[in-house]
């Protein structure tokens, strides 16, 4: 029911469902002024109190302002790889609900501790002690508590800008919350490069100097589910997943296999069952089933059961400033850092 809502959602802030979709919006208009002032009154609250930092440590914070989907794990992941490459003792943090991106994170990055919880001060307190000098935050920009130095923000151009605030839009703040952010850094999946590059300019005028570089998620490489080089054979495929933009996912299949592409979506974080791991096979039959990485890291004490299956994952491509990011993120994780 959860995943059903998600994707409902998701058509109705593109503007699919038409006349119904506006009336929608009208009615839920209240629900997102109280939305909207709540996190008004909380940063005000926490604007009384300075943020908790952690001596020693150095913070490095990915989040976003939209709802699920904008790239923050690859990017929060990239920054740590860098960290490591530079020799910087670095740790990942991530939300309570967070399991699966940690999975994620220590399969890309095995010598970066990963560390879940949704208190991210302690985490950040737990990190320095066991030997951390950076801690990178995934999904972090409305978790204020820590202090930061480099707080970073991911646009997605496949979003409406400015949009509204939840439930009429998928913005969680509304985009004044941008002057918090030292940095934005634009991400796409659907949209083209040019229209990253108009955002950009909007955001210019606005926000002089704010928009540091441009990403996209690009369709990446293909594994088994143990992690070892295979992709599907010719033909029909059942696509699985648990995450915010499953429709995006399905696109990605559809543009690497030569067959039918039917969709089974979870709810984002969603965490897999035997009985639903065996239903889905029963319901792909003979068929491979592709999942993302983010699922597929779930799914491997289940592959028993699952069967034949596939992981597409995807790449971080820049658009733009790759060299001018990470010069900046070495930066901040200060002296030590290998030349």
């Amino acid at each position: 029911m959860r995943a059903e809502v998600e994707r409902f959602a998701r058509r109705w802030w593109a503007g699919e469902l038409g006349a119904p979709g506006r009336a929608l919006s009208l009615l839920a208009a209240p629900v997102s002024w109280v939305w909207s002032g709540a996190h008004t009154v909380r940063a005000r609250a926490h604007g009384d109190h300075a943020p908790t930092r952690v001596e020693g440590l150095r913070v490095i914070s990915v989040g976003n302002l939209a709802v699920g989907g904008t790239g923050k794990t690859p990017l929060a992941g990239w920054i740590a790889g860098e960290l490591d490459a530079a020799g910087v003792p670095a740790c990942v943090l991530v939300g309570g609900e967070g399991e699966d991106e940690a999975l994620v994170h220590r399969r890309w990055n095995p010598r970066v501790p990963v560390i879940v919880g949704s208190d991210r001060v302690a985490g950040a307190e737990s990190a320095r002690t066991s030997g951390a000098r950076v801690v990178v935050l995934d999904d972090g920009f409305q978790h204020v508590r820590l202090a930061r130095d480099l707080n970073l923000v991911l646009l997605s151009v496949d979003d409406p800008f400015p949009g509204a605030v939840l439930p009429r839009g998928p913005y969680r703040e509304a985009p004044r919350a941008l002057g918090r952010a030292d940095g934005v850094l634009l991400t796409r999946r659907a949209a083209s490069a040019e229209q990253a590059r108009e955002l950009a300019a909007l955001l210019e005028r606005e926000w002089p100097g704010l928009v540091r570089g441009g990403v996209h998620l690009a369709d990446g490489s293909w594994t088994r589910l143990d992690g070892t080089t295979g992709e599907p054979r010719r033909g029909d495929v059942l696509a699985v997943c648990g995450v915010a933009r499953p429709d995006a996912f399905a696109a990605s299949v559809r543009r690497r296999v030569d067959g039918a592409v039917e969709l089974v979506a979870f709810a984002d974080h969603h965490g897999y069952t035997r009985d639903e791991a065996a239903t889905l096979r029963r319901r792909a039959g003979v068929r491979p089933i592709v999942l993302t990485e983010k699922d597929a890291v779930k799914l491997v004490p289940l592959a028993d059961v699952l069967g034949e299956a596939f992981v597409l994952r995807d790449r971080l491509a820049w658009d733009w400033a790759e060299e001018s990011v990470r010069t900046w993120v070495r930066s901040v994780a200060g002296e030590g850092v290998r030349a």
